[in-house]
């Protein structure tokens, strides 16, 4: 079976379905080996708790953007929008989701966190 590096890039269902194909198609009068199929099968446990890791580090991104954005409540900021040459400065009225991302509500501005140039006060 490919290397641990080889799996990164296929899922959890995918691995399964290689592993079944595999023990499916086995020769009877050779069978897997024990300690292949172990290893196997800990590359699987592996590949698992890299997609839960995974989850759980864009969960915790998601909820340190929120308290990032929701900090800057009532502060005015110096920001630069993509679409503008020069750099604003307004007061943050709100925070919200777009697209997945937390963007926050200067005047008729959405201003992303990245997008942010200074907390002036």
């Amino acid at each position: 079976m490919a290397s641990t590096g080889a799996l990164t890039g296929i899922g959890q269902d995918q691995f399964l379905q290689l592993l079944i194909a595999q023990l499916q198609n086995q020769d009877p009068l050779e069978p897997v080996n024990n300690q292949e199929f172990i290893q196997q099968l800990a590359t699987l446990n592996s590949v698992q708790g890299l997609q839960d890791l995974n989850a759980s580090f864009g969960q915790m991104l998601k909820l340190q953007q929120l308290t990032q954005g929701s900090d800057m409540i009532g502060k005015t900021i110096e920001y630069t929008l993509t679409d503008a040459a020069e750099s604003k400065t307004g007061t943050v009225e709100s925070v919200q989701t777009q697209d997945g991302n937390f963007v926050l509500l200067v005047g008729t501005d959405q201003v992303s966190l990245d997008q942010v140039q200074s907390v002036i006060a």
